[in-house]
């Protein structure tokens, strides 16, 4: 029988009263290591320091499911008994959620294993927040020869019963710039004696907004967001330095080039301008999810196969998601499902709805027979 209810919450609650950061998630790895151990499940042994791999059922080839497990660097505001003990840690993204929902996937399959008509490989992922847990987990080696890898995010936005994919882009790349501004400093009274940092990121921001409307075609997609702005001590002293940081959302590779070069343009013109020093630290981090065409139809019958209100997601989502570093290993598809939260993503009063955990193993295990069966 599948495990019950109650005991994928009690295993959620436990995971997020305890939530650590990314490459910090040895507690959280020790935890998961006992469920698979209790339920008799394999545990491949790989060079990882947090996460791993467990895998189920016999013969040559296999499919993977992927849940991610790390916490991000919030300080929770909920009200819950089970909040957060680690200051400033909390599980405001779901992977809670995620890792109950896929150890009761494992269970699920475990139970079937005699009837498997090959393996599955389970990957409990570190540091996803930080886009780097997928490309460790590809380092390794574990998921050469994979026939699919499949994974799932909740999503706050969408009822508990709702699920939502696409054929093409689902996710967005994911950039990250810092511009760091040093001019001269001098007293307010004496302007004339400096280089005005504010000035340049005053112009800096300006600019930046243009790359979207006027260098990126209306056709194509792109945002430029910037995220923290910091400049000056006291009222009267024009400072040194100045400092931007803020991300970049993109889907296509050559847009994500256009939007980088533009950006190392306009930093060049300003430093030449203003005779000062104005250096970009731009960063590529998480690529954009690509669903195969084949594996969304086989996922979007399997999850009305097992009572979702399945519908295609009309547009891709400008979120981040490192899942899209295995897509170079294996075909991928990736689905977002309902978690009915008041509050988004990555809010510290984020409270996903316990339901959502009901149905998401079924789902799997119907989407990994349906995968079999075609391929059979």
């Amino acid at each position: 029988m599948p495990v019950e209810l109650n005991q994928l919450i009690e295993w959620r609650r436990a995971f997020h009263h305890n939530p650590e950061l990314s490459n910090q998630e040895y507690e959280t790895t020790q935890r998961i290591r006992e469920i698979l151990t209790l339920y008799d499940i394999q545990i491949l042994n790989t060079p990882l320091s947090t996460g791993l791999v467990a895998e189920i059922g016999q013969g040559e080839e296999f499919i993977v499911i992927r849940s991610d497990i790390d916490a991000l660097p919030i300080e929770e505001q909920t009200a819950l008994k089970f909040r957060s003990e680690n200051k400033g840690v909390m599980h405001a993204c779901g992977h809670d959620i995620h890792m109950a929902a896929i150890l009761a996937t494992a269970i699920q399959l475990k139970e079937q294993e005699a009837q498997l008509k090959s393996r599955v490989r389970i990957i409990f992922q570190a540091a996803e927040e930080i886009s780097e847990g997928a490309f460790e987990v590809v380092k390794t080696g574990v998921l050469d020869g994979a026939k699919a890898i499949l994974g799932f995010h909740n999503d706050p936005t969408l009822k508990v019963g709702e699920w939502r994919a696409k054929t093409g882009f689902m996710t967005s790349n994911v950039d990250r710039f810092i511009i760091r501004i040093h001019g001269i400093g001098a007293h307010a009274a004496m302007p004339h004696n400096a280089k005005d940092p504010h000035v340049i990121l005053s112009q800096l921001i300006s600019s930046l907004q243009t790359i979207v409307s006027r260098n990126i075609a209306p056709h194509d997609e792109a945002v430029v967001t910037i995220g923290q702005v910091h400049s000056g001590h006291t009222w009267n002293v024009i400072p040194q330095d100045a400092m931007i940081e803020g991300t970049i959302r993109s889907f296509k590779k050559d847009v994500r080039d256009q939007v980088e070069a533009r950006m190392t343009q306009i930093c060049e013109g300003l430093a030449l301008q203003f005779d000062a020093q104005v250096d970009l630290d731009y960063q590529r981090l998480a690529g954009a999810v690509f669903n195969d065409d084949t594996l969304q139809q086989m996922a979007l019958k399997s999850a009305e196969h097992v009572g979702y209100q399945a519908n295609v997601l009309p547009r891709a989502l400008t979120i981040g998601e490192d899942f899209s570093g295995y897509q170079d290993v294996a075909p991928v598809h990736f689905a977002m499902i309902g978690s009915e939260s008041p509050y988004p993503l990555h809010h510290a009063q984020y409270n996903p709805n316990e339901a959502i955990l009901e149905k998401v193993p079924a789902y799997f295990v119907a989407l990994i027979q349906e995968i079999w069966e075609a391929s059979s």
